[in-house]
């Protein structure tokens, strides 16, 4: 830092100056000069402790104080003056005299020139140690890579001593997902026999799926069961204000990793910094993340050669990825992680119950089938819920009781303990009503799994209907029935009540979703035709991705879908009314009405799965 030593010595001179300028102005008010008469009287009047005299200048000590003399406010006892060299006035015996003591020390101690020194420059120092404070605290929150401290390199993640190695055996419900990477755990295991066969080790591998799919968990199983080192780092790490410290991580992150190569680096949520580039961001493509992005790239192909690396990434936006970092090449495969179907999801309930005391009344397979769609990360939670409520209970092992509340909180939202009117009660019952009835009428529609009235999140009732499969492919049938069972709750409210409240809104969100896609995204509408006029992120996208004719033939089909749907609901209720009754006053006694229980009161056969 060249000047940087002359800045400092410069500031501390003149900080020096102007604390000598105030110190000096203090120890002037201190003790005030006295002209020589004034002395010779506080002689003669015997108020003179003591005196020291260098030359003719003579310092001194009042035994009682005086008033300051002239315009100066205050008292003195101590003092300065001077003694003309005219004088004649036998000062010698005049001090005898009045037991005046003459001191060998001045009476006015100046501070030395050290103490001065030491004093002027204390607020430089203490500005200079906290500057270098300052710089060691972002230097360590930068991993030790800032420009005070020295840098500490990336290492691999250790374990916990005792602590078991993540495998496939940890690993449940994507069993597609693991015959992928066994192809590179095996490429760990035994690179000689690729090379002889002329293969190449892949470079990267990118898993993409939704959160809670098991992504992070899958790049932890690979490194366990190849028995490599495993470096692990969130894309969001290598972003700084500074521009070249990200590029600069990931050389280092790279560097570290082949010296111990075979090994793998895994880098998470990788979307961060691997967004598509030239979209306008940034200075002229030199900001940051660009520059980050580019030494990946170069790293993973590029001169470096980074053999014996392989790299794992996790993101659940692989659409909005850069396409050079998803060449054959860099990420040489793209590997989807789903949600888990039904035996998956039970495979994994049996992973995160191991450690879980069970009752004997425990179905598994039962919990699997009324959880579609829910993820590994949920189910873990869900078997974490149940095993809270177990402790709450105080009890020894978890029961299906414990299961079906822990689901019913994690799907339904917990409990409210909220007193409503009883007018409001009833209108909630006949809106749930609705919903449960519509969906046992229409053909195909998902079964009703449980009714309740009791206020849970942000609803005052909530109707649950899971399917007895899982399902892949809807049919418009399907979809239409889907829209008559959400609008359920508000047309049983106009049928009964003439009026509708706010306790539709969710209802009308999933309703215009389902008609947006019906006829924007799966061509189910004449009008529109067989086109994908709407991007599946309609909702941040609408108005941009389409002509205006064609967006206001999207609205008029969705209006029209979701009218057609309304009269039908509306219809079916009149001509079911005793059945809405029935199910209302149930709800009303009960507050909460199970499959069986429900569908016996709606007096509705309960079809068998599969059948239509």
């Amino acid at each position: 830092m060249p000047g940087g030593w002359g800045g400092l010595i410069l500031t501390a001179l003149i900080v020096y100056l102007i604390a000598n300028l105030v110190l000096s102005f203090f120890d002037d008010g201190d003790e005030p000069t006295i002209s020589y008469t004034e002395f010779s009287k506080q002689v003669d009047a015997g108020n003179v402790s003591k005196i020291y005299s260098k030359g003719d200048a003579i310092q001194g000590q009042l035994k009682k104080e005086r008033e300051k003399p002239g315009d100066e406010k205050g008292n003195y006892t101590k003092f300065l003056t001077q003694r003309p060299a005219f004088a004649d006035d036998k000062l010698w015996d005049d001090l005898t005299k009045h037991g005046v003591t003459v001191t060998a020390e001045p009476v006015v101690q100046e501070r030395s020139f050290l103490s001065n020194l030491l004093i002027s420059l204390a607020p430089m120092l203490l500005l200079v140690v906290l500057w270098i404070f300052i710089a060691r605290r972002m230097s360590a929150g930068m991993g030790g890579g800032g420009m005070l401290g020295r840098k500490t390199p990336p290492k691999p993640v250790e374990l916990e001593p005792g602590a078991k190695r993540t495998t496939f055996e940890d690993v449940a419900g994507i069993d597609e997902v693991e015959g992928e990477l066994n192809d590179v755990v095996d490429f760990l295991k035994n690179p000689d026999a690729y090379r002889s066969m002329g293969a190449r080790m892949p470079r990267g591998v990118l898993l993409a799926g939704p959160p809670g799919t098991g992504k992070t968990l899958l790049a932890r199983a690979v490194a366990g069961e190849a028995g490599v080192p495993f470096f692990s780092a969130s894309a969001s790490e290598f972003i700084e204000m500074i521009v070249g410290v990200g590029a600069s991580r990931v050389r280092e992150l790279f560097t570290e990793a082949r010296k111990v190569a075979p090994s793998i680096i895994f880098i998470d949520e990788i979307d961060t910094i691997g967004r598509a580039r030239g979209g306008g961001s940034g200075m002229g493509g030199h900001d940051e993340r660009e520059q980050t992005l580019n030494q990946i790239l170069t790293e993973m192909d590029g001169f470096s050669g980074a053999e014996g690396v392989i790299v794992l990434a996790a993101t659940n936006r692989a659409d909005v990825l850069d396409p050079a970092l998803t060449r054959p090449g860099r990420f040489d495969r793209v590997v989807s992680v789903s949600p888990p179907d039904r035996g998956g999801r039970e495979a994994i309930l049996r992973i995160h119950t191991r450690a879980i005391p069970l009752a004997d009344d425990v179905d598994l397979a039962q919990v699997a089938r009324t959880t579609p769609g829910m993820t590994g990360a949920e189910l873990a939670n869900l078997a974490n819920e149940a095993a809270l409520i177990a402790v709450k209970r105080k009890q020894k092992t978890v029961t299906q009781s414990d299961l079906s509340e822990a689901m019913e909180k994690v799907q339904l939202g917990a409990e409210r303990p909220l007193v409503m009117p009883e007018e409001e009660r009833r209108r909630t019952a006949y809106h749930e009503s609705g919903h449960a009835l519509l969906g046992m009428l229409q053909p195909g529609a998902d079964p009703v799994r449980k009714i309740t009235i009791v206020p849970r999140g942000r609803a005052l009732g909530v109707t649950l209907s899971t399917p007895d499969s899982d399902k892949y492919a809807y049919t418009e049938e399907y979809l239409r029935g889907r829209i008559i069972g959400a609008l359920g709750g508000m047309a049983a409210e106009h049928v009964v009540y003439g009026v509708v409240t706010t306790g539709a809104e969710n209802d009308l969100e999933q309703v215009t979703g389902i008609a947006r896609g019906m006829v924007g995204r799966w061509g189910m509408s004449e009008l529109v035709g067989r086109l994908s006029a709407l991007p599946s992120d309609a909702q941040q996208a609408y108005g941009l991705s389409a002509a205006p004719r064609t967006l206001d033939t999207i609205d008029g089909e969705m209006r029209r879908i979701v009218d057609e749907c309304y009269e039908n609901a509306c219809r079916q209720l009149r001509d079911h009314r005793h059945q809405l009754d029935a199910l209302a006053a149930a709800l009303l006694a009960n507050e909460t009405l199970e499959e069986a229980e429900a569908y016996r009161v709606a007096g509705v056969v309960r079809k068998a799965a599969g059948s239509h």
